[in-house]
């Protein structure tokens, strides 16, 4: 078996070392010491609660490394949560809850590419997801994806193979109106051709 390299990070030697001996002793892991050069697949990150201190360990990992994150922390509220979540942080564990156990298996979802988040947590940040779009995004004709309603009208007629004089005539656009959403869509997102660009919208569920 491939044991996952870990990273450990924590506010106090107490903790650090409370969390590194349920980790040591676990063949799936390899716990890697600070001073090791190499590149851990996922860091363990100990902190009693969230504060900017903390919040700038998160990004200074997410910046310097390529690792995933696991946090695991006594206090987290929804905007802390949040803030984890734009850092980086793939799965939190509660301190309360964070057995050897629990810890391996959150640790090697995420070291799989998944998320890990308490059930009760994950609720919460899908409702504070759902309100930034419904009273920050939505107001300005933006989605999470980074298209707006009208790009997304266009990829959707031109995934069912009308040409820009029938997309436009459609929208009520002029022609170059459309050839300019179209330009825009592809060179934001990086999107080679119209092909790209419906496939870009397939992945998205867009259409």
């Amino acid at each position: 078996m491939d044991r996952i390299p870990v990273s450990l990070r924590a506010q106090d030697p107490i903790s650090r070392a409370g969390v590194a001996s349920q980790l040591r002793t676990r063949p799936e892991l390899r716990l890697d010491d600070p001073d090791d050069e190499g590149s851990p697949s996922v860091v363990v990150v100990v902190v009693d609660t969230i504060d900017e201190a903390e919040l700038r360990v998160l990004r200074s990992v997410q910046r310097t490394t390529t690792a995933r994150m696991v946090l695991v922390a006594t206090h987290i509220d929804d905007q802390q949560l949040v803030s984890a979540a734009e850092c980086g942080v793939a799965g939190i564990v509660r301190r309360a809850e964070a057995t050897p156990e629990r810890l391996v298996q959150v640790i090697s979802a995420v070291a799989r590419g998944e998320g890990s988040v308490p059930a009760d947590l994950l609720g919460r940040l899908l409702e504070q997801v759902g309100r930034l779009q419904g009273q920050v995004l939505g107001p300005r004709g933006l989605n999470f994806n980074g298209l707006t309603a009208r790009e997304i009208q266009v990829l959707r007629l031109v995934a069912e193979g009308y040409d820009t004089a029938e997309i436009a005539t459609k929208l009520s656009y002029s022609e170059r109106t459309i050839k300019n959403v179209l330009h825009g869509i592809m060179t934001r997102l990086q999107l080679r051709n119209r092909s790209h660009a419906v496939a870009y919208a397939l992945r998205q569920g867009l259409i």
